[in-house]
């Protein structure tokens, strides 16, 4: 296998990254599309595939979002980990927040980036077109509901720890995808209101399949493993990540049979 991480992986990511065995080789690339940039890890050899594209948290594309396309890629999966801010960048905490912001205030933009990213992997040589799943972390997961929203052409969406208010909330009949909303039950940027109001804007558009998972003193980023500021808020949690992951698989396995 070729790595083409741009830095080393910290000691929690390669941790994490050993969690899935490598039975196969696994091919990892950086990748350009018009103004974007991905990382992409597939299986070596590829015949009609399902297929992942990764979201990252609000830091842009970075190793957490890398790692888990390899692992997906282990899994036997097509995975890219995308890029919404333009050329693959990843920012500092000092530049993100507003990056961020000008994505969930102008939602039109935030999908229509995500789309972008999106038809990138449906064009992956290998991809089953009709066997594409989205997932994101933060911002990422955020992202995920966006297309879902928007009625993308998509077999599910799934959010770790995502913001679940929006500015466009869907149409009667506009989300068609099955969703699986992971979230912590201990994260102030999610609190229970909003899990409720979600809840009832999933209800209001007549959503046909969805399923929204608590994890106990979880907080913010719990899938993170270099994550460690509960002053603010977020804290990497082994038991939710974990617990998490293993829900993921169970949803991509019914979604992709």
């Amino acid at each position: 296998m070729t790595t083409v991480y741009p830095s080393p992986l910290t000691p929690a990511l390669e941790t994490l990254l050993a969690t899935v065995e490598e039975t196969g080789a696994v091919e990892t690339t950086a990748v350009t599309f018009g103004e974007f940039g991905g990382f992409l890890a597939k299986p070596s050899a590829v015949d009609a595939r399902p297929a992942v594209l990764i979201i990252s948290d609000w830091s842009g594309l970075n190793n957490h979002a890398r790692v888990r396309a390899e692992m997906l890629a282990r899994l036997g999966y097509i995975a890219l980990a995308g890029d919404v801010y333009g050329d693959g960048r990843e920012v500092g905490q000092d530049e993100a927040p507003a990056l961020a912001g000008k994505f969930y205030a102008d939602t039109d933009l935030f999908r229509a980036h995500l789309e972008s990213n999106l038809e990138r992997l449906r064009a992956e040589p290998g991809v089953d077109p009709e066997r594409i799943a989205v997932m994101g972390y933060c911002f990422g997961g955020s992202g995920a509901l966006e297309l879902a929203r928007s009625g993308a052409d998509i077999a599910g969406a799934v959010s770790f720890h995502g913001r679940l208010a929006t500015e466009a909330p869907a149409g009667n009949g506009a989300i068609t995808a099955p969703l699986l909303v992971l979230t912590g039950a201990a994260d102030p940027v999610v609190p229970d209101d909003q899990v409720v109001d979600f809840e009832n804007e999933l209800r209001a558009a007549d959503a046909p399949d969805w399923q929204v998972v608590s994890y106990s003193g979880a907080m913010h980023a719990f899938t993170m493993p270099d994550t460690n500021a509960p002053d603010q808020g977020a804290m990497f949690d082994a038991t939710a990540n974990a617990r998490s992951w293993v829900a993921m698989r169970a949803f991509f396995d019914e979604i992709f049979a």
